[in-house]
């Protein structure tokens, strides 16, 4: 047997048939080697290497292209061209040069990011590219897909993929897109004012979590809590020293079902320089306010505070065009929504409620709106202020202070101090 090739055909002849000359191959010419030269069966003559006038023969014809196919999925046979270039020449011609590596093997871990277990320890510019790739390919937009990629980047960088988020009034992208939100860790600034979020929101909650125990800036106005809201908002603070321990500008406008009693919960924020409780049910003169001023060291200000002006908080990250492109998908579907929701009650089908301003059904009576916004003073104004406190501590201890500055007995204090039954059952639930 000799092995054979014939026309790219490999293959194996007896011995007895390679000296034939009968040109009845169907296989075009066919070479043998043999002791170190070249024959050809099926032609008049044998070829060797010094036989310099025979004619010269190409394995492949002229216009002769391969293409690089690779199956793909269910699609077998697709030719895949995001792995080439195409760009222009001067003269006008088109051009064709394949990716780096480098990209080849970004896009291949941006179309399977869902499987990646971890990116801990990957450099952080290398995480930004990754990051611009996964978006480009919508995984962030996919529910299948898009909570686990966000986690992912959260657990190895943190802040960088967002460290600043805004969902004022969005409180239905909040709704759906709610297990996104809490995969978003070392949040330093979070605005949910509007969200109608109530007592017993999941995302409450979360704030008091270990994932966001960086936040500095929390705004909560117009969300429908109570004091009970506070209550479990605070209890891990209050009892265990975890949660919220880093808080400084907070607000609970507009939640008219905030009492005084709820104030007392946040004396546990040791850090706290801006308070804003406007258009809650505290009122002006009660002892809340005094709490404040003893156990934060908070004063009324006279201005409104630049801290609540809602235009330092804006969504700021990697992420920020992946919450944009969340807004976009909730409008279009509130927009839905709303039209159908109009042509019902035109036509009677649904009748209109009535709904508390604080966005549940039994809505509270707002008062009056007055600007109670509190900070912490100046060094000097501190010490003028403490003045003032010393003076009314002297007034206490001669009796009958308690009624002035809205402080009670020092065993009422230490009751308050110990945590409750009711805080228990809120702790439990962590």
């Amino acid at each position: 047997m000799v092995p054979v090739v014939a026309a790219g055909h490999l293959g194996f002849l007896p011995m007895s048939s390679h000296t034939s000359t009968s040109p009845a191959f169907e296989f075009g010419p066919i070479y043998v080697r043999e002791k170190g030269q070249l024959h050809l069966l099926n032609g008049t003559s044998s070829l060797t290497r010094s036989a310099g006038k025979s004619k010269s023969l190409r394995l492949f014809q002229k216009g002769f292209t391969v293409k690089l196919c690779i199956e793909d999925g269910d699609k077998p046979s697709t030719c895949r061209t995001d792995h080439i270039v195409f760009t222009y020449t001067k003269e006008g011609s088109l051009r064709y040069s394949p990716k780096s590596l480098f990209d080849v093997v970004l896009g291949f871990i941006a179309d399977n990011i869902q499987h990646v277990d971890s990116l801990i320890g990957f450099p952080e510019q290398i995480a930004e590219k990754l990051f611009i790739a996964v978006e480009a390919r919508k995984k962030f937009v996919d529910p299948d897909t898009s909570t686990k990629a966000l986690l992912k980047f959260s657990e190895a960088y943190g802040s960088l993929v967002l460290q600043s988020l805004c969902l004022r009034d969005r409180c239905l992208m909040v709704s759906e897109k709610l297990e996104e939100i809490q995969s978003f860790r070392g949040l330093m600034c979070l605005d949910l004012s509007s969200c109608k979020l109530g007592d017993e929101h999941e995302l409450l909650t979360h704030l008091t979590s270990e994932t966001l125990v960086s936040l500095i800036c929390l705004y909560l106005g117009d969300n429908g809590l109570s004091d009970s809201g506070l209550r479990k908002m605070t209890a891990p603070i209050r009892v265990k020293k975890k949660g919220l321990g880093n808080l400084e500008v907070l607000d609970l406008s507009d939640n008219p079902r905030i009492s005084g009693h709820g104030i007392r919960y946040l004396c546990c924020f040791s850090k706290l320089r801006a308070l804003a409780i406007s258009g809650t049910g505290v009122a002006p003169d009660c002892s809340s306010v005094q709490t404040i001023q003893s156990k934060l060291s908070l004063f009324p200000a006279g201005e409104p505070l630049e801290e609540f002006k809602h235009l330092c908080c804006r969504t700021e990250g990697w992420a920020e065009q992946v919450v944009y492109q969340w807004e976009r998908v909730s409008v279009r579907r509130h927009e839905n929504v709303g039209g159908r929701t109009v042509a019902q009650q035109f036509y009677g089908i649904n009748k209109l409620t009535n709904v508390g301003s604080d966005g549940l059904s039994n809505g509270v009576q707002i008062m009056e709106t007055f600007r109670m916004q509190f900070h912490r003073k100046a060094n000097n104004d501190l010490c003028a202020q403490s003045t003032v406190a010393s003076t009314f501590g002297a007034r206490k201890r001669s009796g009958g202070q308690a009624e002035v500055t809205g402080c009670s007995s020092p065993l009422a204090k230490r009751k308050r101090a110990e945590p409750t039954l009711d805080d228990w059952d809120v702790l439990n639930c962590y």
